[in-house]
């Protein structure tokens, strides 16, 4: 076997990864082709994208690894539904999403132009929860870790451990539905008015502005034990009694409401998304970040005694709670951590893709994901004709186009705009694979300007002011910067900044003294980080504000997409490639 091709179907951001010879080619969410943020459905943009990059025809695969498994855990799912009783709807929803999920094979065959027959043949269905230790284990620099999965739920499970060792994984224990962190989190994100697919991150964020004074009263919706298994008083929520919508269709995903009347006795009034963030509000989300964190924290000591090892590989959509995973090392007895950039669900594609090589070639290990880069690249003729096909739009509005003689040049230059407090759109090599942008697909900025939060959000951004900007460091000063941090190139661990330091970085430091960093090495993005060493010259400060390419859409994947989102936000200066596009003015 050489190819195998892992999807991750009709789930929130929804992706393809694709593994010939037991090497990542590609990996890239569907999101990115279809402009719908956390598009749910059948990947077929990003699979195709991925057998192109494979130079594959969809005949040549031999391995289409699907990171669910519906028919898992039947009779566990069957005694709960005697126990419990649910109500027919919830009954019909659940059978009719792991109808379609089963039927993924006759829509692949059909998007991809094969028999079904032969899709079927190929077929390798890994369950949910394996698939998240796949992609962060069997593609993680160690040979032996402890491995946990946090999400929501996926095939009956919300929380999981085992202990990887070369390339297998032995299960080490599960918490079942309905008994879920995620949903906790999520249950508290939708009360405080934030409905959309995904919105955790926002209450992550406005967590620092707050107190955890009703830290206690959230306590009651869980309880953690020794062993780290939990429970959720179900009382508080809506899905194992009533059912919740949720819609896993082709486009945006949906989830209906989770929490139940007793929340808001026990929290007062919920707040409607276009009211005002009270200081109530604020510390909610801090109490909920404070018993999430704790929750984990007992979950993943009790997991080390349970592997008694000094690395962790984290996944799943709770493992995207950077703040948490910069406690980690601090609160348990875990001494390295790894995380890979997408361990949400599109990173199941990755894990489905890894287990389904291993388990069925037994090859040993001989990849490693060290950076994030491997979505689509584009040309310089490609970008070209971008330009040129928008030659009257820039002229339009008093661009001027002008193409530097090499990359460090194109840095030198870069790093004067930013530097004079211009704001810059990145566009280089490879897509970022996973949520953040990371040197390739960025908007950058001037961290030392106290008040350039304020113009990303005035001029391009346009989001709530209570989330932070990151910055992205040269991996040698991190120690110089952060306290107590451990290098992280893919963004997803906050630390503090060292307090002598915060006035030095002003944009990037959060309310709360911390920053979500990403630490930029000397092999993973040559040209990014020369960019940063040039503004360190002229400033003295190895640190750029680094946030996502895009405007309230997924980030930006083709240059024609990078030309739009200049044209329409207030960017001083595109940088596509070697060629600069800046604003008269700028």
């Amino acid at each position: 076997m050489r190819a195998v091709l892992g999807l991750s179907p009709y789930h929130g951001d929804a992706a393809a990864a694709l593994v010939v010879d037991g090497q990542l080619v590609m990996a890239v969410a569907e999101e990115r082709f279809t402009r719908v943020k956390h598009w749910a459905g059948l990947p077929v943009h990003a699979m195709r994208a991925c057998l192109a990059a494979g130079g594959l025809e969809p005949a040549q695969v031999d391995c289409f690894a699907i990171g669910r498994r519906p028919r898992a855990h039947l009779v566990r799912k069957a005694a709960w539904a005697l126990r419990h009783r649910p109500g027919l709807g919830l009954l019909g929803r659940r059978a009719r999403h792991a109808a379609r999920v089963t039927d993924a094979a006759a829509a692949l065959a059909g998007a991809l132009h094969l028999d079904p027959g032969r899709v079927g043949r190929r077929l390798a269905w890994v369950e949910h929860h394996p698939a998240h230790w796949a992609s962060a284990f069997l593609v993680s620099p160690f040979e032996e870790a402890a491995v946990c999965a946090i999400d929501g739920f996926g095939d009956f499970t919300s929380t999981s451990w085992a202990l990887g060792r070369g390339t297998r994984l032995q299960d080490l224990g599960r918490v079942w539905f309905p008994h879920s962190l995620g949903l906790l989190y999520l249950a508290v994100t939708q009360y405080l008015g934030f409905p959309a697919y995904g919105d955790e991150y926002k209450v992550m964020g406005l967590a620092a502005y707050g107190a955890p004074e009703l830290a206690d009263r959230l306590r009651r919706l869980v309880r953690v034990e020794r062993d780290g298994r939990f429970t959720l008083d179900l009382a508080y929520f809506r899905h194992a009694s009533e059912g919740v919508d949720m819609t896993w269709e082709a486009g945006e995903p949906r989830i209906g409401p989770v929490y139940t009347d007793r929340l808001v006795e026990l929290l007062g009034p919920a707040r409607r998304p276009d009211e005002p963030i009270t200081a109530r509000h604020q510390a909610v989300a801090a109490s909920l970040q404070a018993v999430f964190e704790d929750a984990v924290g007992q979950v993943l000591t009790a997991l080390h005694r349970r592997a008694p090892v000094p690395w962790l590989c984290l996944a799943g959509g709770c493992a995207m709670n950077s703040v948490m995973n910069g406690k980690i090392r601090e609160r348990t007895p875990f001494r390295e951590v790894y995380v890979q950039p997408a361990a949400g669900d599109d990173g199941t594609a990755l894990g489905a893709a890894f287990a389904a090589w291993h388990g069925r070639t037994g090859a040993p290990r001989r990849f490693v994901m060290d950076h994030a880069y491997w979505g689509p690249a584009f040309s310089a003729a490609e970008a070209t004709a971008a330009l040129d096909a928008r030659a009257t739009d820039l002229a339009r509005a008093g661009c001027a186009v002008r193409a530097e003689p090499d990359a460090l040049a194109l840095c030198r230059a870069t790093a004067l705009r930013l530097a004079g407090g211009q704001v810059v759109g990145w566009f280089q090599g490879r897509m970022e694979w996973g949520a953040r942008a990371l040197g390739n697909r960025s908007i950058l900025a001037d961290p030392r300007r106290p008040d350039m939060r304020e113009v990303l959000n005035a001029r391009v951004k346009r989001r709530e002011p209570f989330r932070p900007f990151a910055p992205s460091v040269l991996e040698e000063a991190l120690d110089d910067y952060f306290v107590g941090a451990a290098a992280d190139p893919f963004m997803v661990q906050v630390y503090p900044v060292r307090p002598e330091r915060r006035a030095a970085i002003p944009a990037v430091t959060h309310v709360d003294g911390t920053g979500r960093l990403q630490t930029v090495g000397r092999a993973a993005n040559p040209i990014f980080r020369e960019l940063i060493r040039s503004f360190e010259k002229l400033t003295g400060v190895p640190v750029l504000l680094n946030t996502s390419f895009n405007e309230s859409e997924p980030i930006v994947l083709t240059p024609a997409e990078a030309l739009d989102c200049f044209l329409r936000t207030g960017l001083d200066a595109l940088v596509l490639g070697q060629t600069v596009v800046a604003r008269s003015a700028a």
